[in-house]
């Protein structure tokens, strides 16, 4: 998926530094793994001041993944990106060793990006889906020139 409106998007590089830059982000240990062309992958450590009472992941850390996912993929085809609004689905418990969270973009346009990500949980290298989401992404900021028709 290309850019639009040739604003300055998203890239791995950008994305490492954002993370730096967002104390949140920090604190829950994330990585970008993969951040381009519409899509985005990162992970989260399973600590356990981030887990609930039962020992799993605490869902508001699920869809913090989740919803970063979504962001970031929309961030890489419309450059920097608010959330608006977001469904999400807690599938199964999320027990493991970390969180893997695989964002992509559905449909952008300029003033809105229509994104989805599925988040799994990783024990012993094994993968378990434990969320989605569907997210509405709203770009900010104007382009850095005119669109080319």
């Amino acid at each position: 998926m290309e850019p639009i409106d040739n604003r300055p998007v998203a890239t791995l590089e950008i994305m490492r530094e954002v993370i730096k830059a967002s104390p949140f982000n920090s604190l829950l240990g994330a990585e970008i793994l993969e951040c381009g062309k519409g899509i985005a992958e990162l992970t989260v450590p399973i600590r356990p001041e981030l887990t609930q009472h039962h020992g799993f992941a605490h869902g508001a850390v699920v869809g913090c993944v989740a919803d970063n996912a979504c962001a970031w993929a929309a961030a890489s085809v419309v450059g920097d990106v608010v959330t608006s609004e977001y469904k999400l689905h807690l599938l199964a418990p999320a027990i493991g060793d970390r969180l893997i969270g695989r964002g992509r973009v559905i449909k952008a346009s300029s003033r809105l990006v229509i994104a989805a990500a599925d988040v799994y949980a990783v024990k012993d290298d094994k993968e378990r889906h434990v969320a989605t989401m569907l997210a509405t992404i709203m770009p900010v900021g104007k382009p850095s020139r005119p669109a080319q028709e």
